[in-house]
């Protein structure tokens, strides 16, 4: 009797005596068996999750290239729009025009052209003479003037310059006469180290006030403005006089204060404003000063105060510390806007 091999054969190979004899049996076993052309179940076993990452590493990559292009490119924006607006609104110094200097020439030709007077004999010759430097050659020797009538200008300022190119600008000149206030515009031309007026210039209203809003009323310590009072009135009179001695009673500050040496006498103390604080405090003040009359001159020493005859008030603000039982004055400067 032949005896069967103990060794099991893979099922899946042909000529195999047991699975040959129980073929539904071996097919149960190894699950159903595909063969060529039959459809596969399950639709793609890895394609769908093989084209999601490649879909999502291609929109990774897009959106790094939108980051990268737009950084560079808003820095590039940004420097080509400073250098176009370098290009429309150049400054002096792009085309190398002496500001500065044509400035000085203009002021000196605006006093000598801004005032004349008919009235007086040989004003108008004299005025002419003078022009005469500023003037290119031909130029009419009054620059405008009929020879009639009377004008008087004073604090003439620089206002503003408009370079046109290396040789030619538009100086402005701002003006005092009378109760007016105004600008006077000269074209200038700048060639080998010389300037020369280069054409008509033109008076221009001045640009009128700011409008100054209503400042709130600031918060008040009535009872220290009380206590400083008497103290605060003895500064002033030896800031007045410029007593230093007397000063040293009540300032306590490493720089010195010299005062107004008998240029103004003190008349009173017309307003205190302390904010709440502790022991060191910045307070505002308004000062009547008495002034000396137009027959008086300034004294030197200390003035008596009937030859003051108008008064002047002004506002200061000072920086004020208190030591023990008494105020000392740090600091004194212009207030930065009036009490009141």
């Amino acid at each position: 009797m032949a005896r069967r091999s103990i060794v099991q054969q893979d099922p899946g190979i042909p000529g195999d005596p047991e699975l040959s004899a129980y073929p539904d049996a071996a097919e149960a076993e190894r699950g159903p068996r595909r063969g060529r052309g039959a459809p596969r179940r399950g639709g793609w076993s890895g394609g769908g999750g093989r084209w999601l990452v490649w879909t999502g590493r291609a929109v990774l990559w897009a959106l790094i290239i939108v980051i990268v292009v737009n950084g560079v490119r808003a820095p590039f924006e940004r420097f080509t729009q400073q250098s176009t607006a370098t290009g429309q609104g150049a400054t002096p110094t792009d085309y190398g025009f002496p500001v500065d200097r044509a400035s000085s020439f203009a002021n000196q030709f605006a006093a000598v052209y801004l005032n004349f007077d008919a009235g007086t004999p040989g004003r108008p010759e004299e005025r002419a003479g003078r022009l005469a430097p500023y003037l290119p050659d031909g130029a009419d020797p009054q620059f405008g003037w009929d020879g009639i009538g009377r004008m008087s200008a004073g604090a003439i300022q620089p206002y503003g310059v408009e370079v046109i190119d290396a040789h030619n600008a538009v100086v402005t000149l701002v003006f005092q006469s009378e109760n007016r206030r105004m600008l006077l515009s000269v074209p200038v031309y700048y060639a080998d180290g010389d300037f020369v007026v280069s054409g008509r210039p033109g008076v221009l209203p001045a640009p009128a006030a700011a409008g100054l809003p209503q400042a709130a009323q600031p918060d008040r310590d009535d009872t220290t403005a009380n206590e400083l009072k008497p103290q605060l009135e003895g500064f002033f009179k030896a800031y007045a006089a410029g007593d230093t001695v007397q000063l040293q009673r009540y300032v306590d500050t490493d720089r010195p204060l010299t005062g107004f040496a008998g240029a103004f006498d003190f008349v009173e103390l017309k307003d205190v404003v302390v904010p709440p604080g502790g022991t060191t405090r910045e307070i505002s003040v308004e000062v009547v000063w008495g002034v000396p009359s137009a027959a008086t001159p300034v004294p030197q020493a200390t003035p008596n105060p009937g030859e003051m005859a108008g008064k002047l008030t002004q506002a200061y603000r000072l920086t004020v510390e208190k030591q023990g039982d008494k105020w000392y004055v740090k600091d004194i400067r212009g207030a930065n806007r009036s009490v009141g």
